[in-house]
């Protein structure tokens, strides 16, 4: 179903900050019906006055770790009625830990990167997909990254998780044949977000060095592009969008000034 008025019921995962919220605010200001969640609720509770306040039909705000199968099963298999009929999924909870030599790397912070980044894109996938197969209509639109067209050095996991996420997507689209459900990855390259400040775990002296002398997208950039590819005819499905500023030429080359 492509956004073109109000009324359309919308799942973002990872909505509390960043390009999550961004695109939240997007589909609030189209009218859109919001479901909205994060592992935190707090931040949650406040953005659902925004969007409210920017437009939205409704919104339902809860807590969620997508890691979690059993939390993604128990808690999506059973929303209330009136917000099961899912139309656009955004499956964009993901983070990064820490910038490691792979052979050096915590293994807990390669067991955290997995599970949100690939095992919580698919727990969420599988809980709300089947629906969108019944009704006959659905959009899920994945977050990706640069990082999964390019491995860089010292991060090896999350731009496999990344690589990951576009052969899923890839995969999604071939096995909805047949089905009127769209499957799009947005893949965007660097992004003012809290992004490094997670991957450096709070570290902002290392977090303000990523976006030094740069321009960085915005999240709001991001999230013109998922709603744009939402907007799109219901016969034109966008495969992927590879996205940076015009700093960025890939994960590798950047134009740093000063």
């Amino acid at each position: 179903m492509a956004i073109t008025s109000g009324g359309q019921t919308v799942l973002i995962t990872g909505a509390s900050s960043g390009i999550g919220r961004a695109t939240a605010l997007a589909f609030a200001n189209l009218g859109a019906r919001l479901l909205i969640c994060s592992r935190r609720l707090d931040p949650l509770e406040e953005l659902a006055r925004e969007l409210t306040a920017a437009g939205a039909e409704g919104v339902y705000a809860f807590a969620l770790d997508v890691s979690d199968r059993l939390a993604v099963e128990r808690t999506l298999y059973s929303l209330p009625e009136e917000w099961r009929d899912i139309d656009i999924l955004v499956n964009n909870a993901g983070l990064s830990r820490g910038l490691t030599k792979v052979y050096e790397q915590d293994p807990e912070d390669w067991q955290e990167m997995v599970d949100t980044n690939v095992l919580g894109l698919l727990h969420v996938t599988r809980a709300i997909v089947p629906r969108m197969v019944q009704r006959g209509i659905g959009h899920v639109i994945n977050l990706g990254s640069t990082a999964g067209h390019m491995t860089y050095a010292n991060g090896t996991v999350y731009c496999a998780s990344k690589a990951a996420e576009m052969a899923i997507s890839e995969g999604l689209k071939l096995d909805l044949m047949g089905t009127p459900v769209r499957v799009t990855s947005i893949d965007p390259g660097m992004v003012e977000t809290d992004f490094s400040r997670v991957r450096f775990r709070g570290d902002e002296e290392k977090a303000a060095k990523v976006y030094a002398n740069i321009t960085p997208l915005q999240p709001s950039d991001v999230a013109d592009a998922i709603v744009w590819v939402a907007s799109r005819p219901v016969h034109v499905n966008i495969h992927s969008m590879l996205i940076t500023s015009i700093d960025q030429g890939n994960s590798m080359v950047l134009n740093r000034r000063g």
